[in-house]
């Protein structure tokens, strides 16, 4: 099991980390009391192969419960169980802005405490849970987008590998796709459906995919596609989008489109983003 603690200053983003960690493939618990987190790791063990990556945000709304979040870090250490923290951090005034801006309380702010002491009194709190933290960002002065990309280079490497592709394939005569971010028509390429050897097959029969692919027109089409996608998607990796959905077209969904679906899903492989393909209309008759 991975296990991750995410902590830090309130108003740091880990509403927002632990929004991308579940993107990532993370099982997020969020506002957990430190003494609970012992008892939920031996729940999660049992589970099998469901929660293999758990992160678990656990901060100073829990109270006079979050005081004993030391004692539970050591317990968790002398039970050998592998864990990992990871701590937002964000400017004093930085805060202060983000709470005016959002208008909600801080949870150590009382009515005879300021914002700024609150802010001050729940970074005295955090000091050693910081210095024993694996992982700290500064969320300070970056985006949304920026974080998970943080995110995704320390549990991943590369934000390739969070951003998950679909590459669909679908018949216009079906209806259009409504889902994808990406559409390409594809039935301007040659046909097998008029074929009477190929009509009853489908793009993931090799015949299918040669005949289609025997042309020079096909082979452009492909050659600048794959050059516009080359270019695309890792802008799209780059913005923090996790999903990306890319269908292609044709008229029945059987062939033209099932092939470039397969054909991009494997190019995009080789470039090590983490693809699959979905055919929506290939069963149909």
């Amino acid at each position: 099991m991975e296990l991750l603690i995410v902590t830090g200053m309130s108003g740091a983003g880990k509403s927002q980390a632990a929004n991308a960690l579940e993107d990532m493939g993370f099982y997020c618990v969020d506002n957990i009391p430190p003494t609970i987190i012992p008892n939920f790791i031996d729940l999660a063990s049992r589970s099998g192969e469901k929660l293999k990556r758990i992160a678990i945000v656990t901060d100073v709304r829990g109270g006079n419960l979050f005081s004993e979040i030391s004692d539970v870090l050591d317990e968790l250490n002398t039970n050998n169980i592998d864990f990992k923290i990871l701590f937002l951090d964000a400017a004093d005034e930085v805060l202060i802005h983000r709470y005016k801006e959002n208008r909600r309380k801080h949870p150590l702010s009382f009515d005879e405490i300021s914002l700024a002491d609150a802010v001050k009194a729940e970074r005295e709190m955090l000091i050693s849970l910081r210095n024993r933290a694996d992982f700290i960002i500064d969320t300070s002065y970056i985006s949304i987008a920026q974080l998970k990309a943080k995110l995704s280079d320390i549990f991943f490497g590369s934000v390739s590998n969070v951003l998950k592709i679909h590459c669909k394939s679908f018949g216009f005569k079906y209806g259009a796709d409504t889902e994808a971010d990406l559409v390409f028509d594809v039935r301007c390429l040659p046909n097998p459906f008029y074929v009477e050897d190929l009509k009853h097959k489908t793009g993931l029969d090799s015949l299918v995919r040669e005949y289609v692919m025997n042309s020079k027109d096909s082979e452009e089409f492909l050659k600048r596609l794959c050059s516009f996608l080359d270019c695309a998607v890792p802008l799209y990796a780059k913005e923090g989008k996790s999903q990306l959905t890319i269908a292609f077209g044709c008229t029945g969904g059987k062939h033209r489109s099932v092939t470039f679906a397969e054909l991009i899903c494997n190019h995009l492989k080789e470039q090590n983003y983490n693809c699959v393909t979905v055919h929506r209309d290939i069963h149909k008759r």
